[in-house]
């Protein structure tokens, strides 16, 4: 697929199934992001597959953070926004902006260059043939939901990505 075959036809993934990208993939597509442009070269993008136990450490601090949000959120809810991170039928990935203290670069451009760098996985994986869903929400600004993954309270989740095989 060529790069503008590539772009008019992305769009966000309306449901996901089975199969995702392998491995191989999988590394292609974060070779991609790497790709974008980063000013001062900080490669400040941590892409962190979320699977395993990790999924759901990671689906519980997600619960944690609505209740905190909203602390009537019932445990019914709390379920539902668990049940959020355990359906994505294939890869869950944190797009994340670790921050570096570099006074030529300000932590927006930083910020900025991981949502260049995710557009590249989006647009590689379109090419593949793979669906993308781009989340975020209350989860990505929460120092608990960030601690879930390795993250410290001033570093930024920049997209919580779905990935897999689109069904229409």
């Amino acid at each position: 697929m060529d790069l503008f075959d590539a772009i008019a036809s992305r769009s966000t993934a309306k449901r996901l199934a089975q199969p995702g990208p392998t491995a191989q993939e999988l590394e292609r597509l974060l070779e991609a992001a790497a790709r974008a442009p980063d000013h001062g070269r900080l490669k400040p993008w941590r892409f962190l597959q979320v699977d395993g136990a990790a999924r759901e450490s990671f689906a519980n601090a997600v619960a944690e953070a609505r209740r905190d949000q909203i602390p009537a959120f019932t445990d019914e809810q709390m379920e539902l926004e668990r049940e959020k991170v355990r359906r994505s039928p294939s890869i869950l990935i944190a797009a994340c902006a670790v921050r570096k203290d570099i006074p030529k670069v300000p932590e927006i451009e930083q910020v900025i260059a991981v949502g260049a760098a995710v557009e590249n996985l989006l647009l590689a994986a379109n090419a593949l043939g793979y669906g993308v869903m781009w989340k975020t929400g209350p989860a990505a600004y929460s120092a608990k939901v960030k601690a879930a993954v390795g993250l410290h309270a001033d570093d930024h989740i920049v997209a919580i990505l779905h990935l897999g095989t689109s069904v229409k």
